[in-house]
């Protein structure tokens, strides 16, 4: 075979217009499928943080937001319900030093709360034993709660576990553990932002 009459410059430029052609073929199906990998707007805002205003929030009042589809109440306890978190027999609870919770390691004590901020109390509101909604009751004494022995708290009518209100569990209910404690920092005195960890930010 000869090479007679073969036009070198027209085979070259053929072979780069091709190479060229077929390069921006595969680019041009990668992209679109790369970017099926990445989450959709929708996906990114369902787990981003949320900025909540507490300045309005009444002493002994309760916040209803929603992280990442659940529940979160914040609740700004009265001095009373402070002191009555302190005093109360440990024996009746479950995890009194929430040991087995799920909750920041910044979030400590009784109050299961950031030091400084025992005021507030922040919890994802899902029942830990099968996810119902926990019904916000501080009032002390309610009948139907014990009469005497409940000091405020909150009570899940589906299965009757309740929990103080700091989030513990009583002893003998069905809830295996403490109400979890989302990651939160506080950008302000008036500021809490839920879905970030303290120890980050």
């Amino acid at each position: 075979m000869t090479n007679d009459g073969v036009n070198h410059s027209r085979r070259r430029f053929l072979l780069g217009a091709t190479s060229v052609v077929g390069g921006a073929g595969v680019v041009g199906a990668a992209v679109p499928f790369v970017s099926s990998w990445q989450p959709s707007a929708k996906a990114k805002a369902a787990g981003a943080p949320v900025k909540i205003n507490i300045s309005k929030l009444e002493v002994g009042g309760r916040l209803v937001v929603e992280w990442r589809g659940k529940p979160v109440y914040i609740v700004r306890r009265t001095p009373e319900s402070l002191a009555a978190i302190k005093d109360i027999d440990s024996s009746i609870l479950r995890d009194a030093d929430s040991l087995a919770a799920s909750q920041p390691s910044y979030v400590t004590g009784s109050a299961r709360t950031q030091a400084g901020r025992e005021e507030y109390l922040i919890l994802v509101g899902l029942c830990t034993h099968l996810g119902c909604a926990p019904m916000y009751r501080p009032d002390v004494g309610a009948v139907d709660l014990g009469g005497d022995s409940w000091l405020g708290g909150f009570f899940c009518p589906c299965h009757g576990s309740k929990f103080d209100l700091s989030g513990r569990v009583f002893a003998g209910v069905p809830a295996p553990t403490n109400l979890e404690i989302p990651p939160h920092v506080y950008e302000s005195d008036d500021v809490v932002v839920i879905g970030i960890d303290a120890e980050i930010a």
